[in-house]
């Protein structure tokens, strides 16, 4: 409901009575002093996650899981793509404002090459630098072995590997074949399994290339498996162009789940075609229970054209509570961390459920 729609202040107020002591500390009326005013368009259910006791029945009779896990993607594959470079004590306060919403894991920098990545050239420094909470998990991306070293050096606990299901984007985007990454990925995962870290895998092109077009489920399932099979304790599935839908989502994971576990699978889908929530239903209608997503839906890829944004962990979260399903996460502290990367980007937010939750006029 608008709140142009309200034409009693009183019952507005009554709803702001009732959500303060869910959300503690913050401003109603702004974000802060450097944002930008805002208004909520929408009511109590927006931002309240779900009354478990309920809900979770709801969820169970339903086939879908009682819990996902939101895995925020935004510091990395979100900010990796932006062409001017985002200063370092930016990229650490989104972290911090992030590790401040529930989020169980977040994505933090990749240990790569500054030729190929140059806005990650910064990541020994956002390492050293964010705030850990406890419970929250920090991994990041390490390609080979270089990196790996260079991440556990700098303070990480946690790495991902990011292999692809098409030659020509992993010649592309990692400059090897498939194969050739493969061998890179088991050194790393060898090194890691020495020290105890856990290693999280990505298979891109899940659901299309940007230069080969389909990718058969067979492939993806194929490249899953050893990637699993070597050590990964998670793999996420990547719909890295955003050309996927729900019925190429199912074939994928149908092919997928003969290989390796469903508890071990996660999807990570982009928004080229607006499809990126309902190829999440499908997941997680079929039992995955691990979703990425990107804060303002932040970020594409450098070797996928077209592919202009990962799905917004707000419109998730949102989709989630609705559906009674826990995550954990607070959904508007989430928007908040988004009103303050978008505005530090001078760039509007490309989650729905910001758009339709912030203005720019303040409710008198």
């Amino acid at each position: 409901m608008c709140a142009a729609a309200h034409p009693q202040l009183s019952q507005w107020q009554q709803v702001n009575h009732e959500l303060k002591p869910m959300l503690p500390g913050l401003h109603w009326a702004k974000l802060s002093t450097q944002t930008s005013p805002l208004h909520f368009l929408s009511m109590e259910h927006s931002y309240r996650s779900p009354s478990f006791s309920s809900s979770s029945q709801e969820s169970q009779a339903s086939g879908l899981p009682e819990y996902v896990k939101i895995v925020e993607v935004g510091p990395r594959d979100g900010l990796q793509n932006e062409k001017v470079i985002v200063p370092t004590d930016i990229k650490i306060e989104l972290i911090n404002r992030l590790s401040k919403t529930g989020l169980p894991a977040i994505e933090v920098t990749s240990f790569v090459s500054s030729k190929w990545v140059p806005q990650m050239a910064d990541h020994k420094e956002v390492m050293r630098g964010i705030e850990r909470h406890p419970g929250v998990q920090y991994p990041v991306l390490t390609p080979n072995l270089k990196g790996f070293h260079s991440a556990i050096a700098a303070g990480a606990t946690e790495v991902s590997v990011f292999g692809a299901a098409s030659e020509s984007f992993s010649k592309m985007n990692i400059n090897c074949s498939i194969e050739e990454s493969i061998e890179k990925f088991e050194e790393v995962a060898k090194s890691a399994r020495n020290m105890n870290i856990p290693v999280r895998g990505y298979v891109s092109c899940a659901l299309g290339c940007p230069y080969e077009g389909d990718i058969t489920p067979a492939k993806v399932a194929e490249v899953s498996k050893r990637l699993y099979s070597m050590g990964c304790y998670e793999i996420s599935l990547g719909d890295t162009i955003g050309v996927g839908t729900p019925g190429s989502m199912k074939r994928m994971l149908e092919a997928v789940m003969k290989e390796i576990p469903l508890s071990a699978l996660a999807v990570h889908c982009h928004d080229t075609y607006g499809q990126a929530l309902a190829n999440i239903l499908t997941a997680i209608q079929m039992g995955v229970a691990v979703v990425d997503s990107s804060v303002a839906g932040l970020g594409g890829c450098p070797y996928a054209k077209g592919a202009t944004g990962n799905v917004a962990t707000e419109d998730v979260i949102y989709m989630l509570n609705g559906l009674g399903i826990n995550t954990g996460v607070n959904l508007y502290t989430v928007m908040e961390a988004g009103n303050f990367i978008c505005t530090a980007l001078n760039k509007k937010t490309n989650s729905k459920v910001a758009q339709a939750s912030f203005n720019t006029e303040t409710i008198k």
